[in-house]
């Protein structure tokens, strides 16, 4: 089973695609509640020039609610992430986590469709770009 989603773009800037996956976020009831400069952490920490990357924490409160009464430790597996990295000057990588594959470990029936249901949302966003 794959863990993720993913779409390369080609030919759009690093930052226009995170415009376009906080609003295709957005569309699908997520607010993005963490963002890491992974790029610019790793220059601070480490003294390390790194690629744009980064990660996006995405929630949607509606599924997170429903999830946390199924299944109260399932915050661990909150937000779900969404990694924006430039592999190249003109080609940039969208990968969204699979709730799915992620929950699996999880033994609580109740989760399996709503897990399905985060999965068809990040999906789209994926998809749409």
């Amino acid at each position: 089973m794959n863990y993720y989603y993913n779409k390369t773009l080609h030919n759009i800037s690093f930052d226009a695609v995170i415009d376009l996956v906080i609003e295709a976020l957005k569309a699908e009831g997520f607010g993005v509640l963490t963002d890491i400069d992974v790029k610019a952490t790793f220059k601070k920490k480490l003294d390390v020039d790194f690629r744009n990357y980064r990660i996006l924490g995405a929630c949607n409160p509606n599924f997170a609610h429903k999830a946390i009464e199924a299944e109260n430790k399932i915050g661990v597996f909150l937000p779900c992430n969404v990694v924006v990295q430039e592999l190249s000057n003109d080609t940039i990588e969208v990968a969204a986590v699979d709730p799915v594959a992620s929950m699996s470990a999880v033994e609580n029936e109740s989760l399996g469709s709503i897990a399905e249901a985060v999965r068809n949302s990040l999906k789209k966003v994926v998809e749409e770009l």
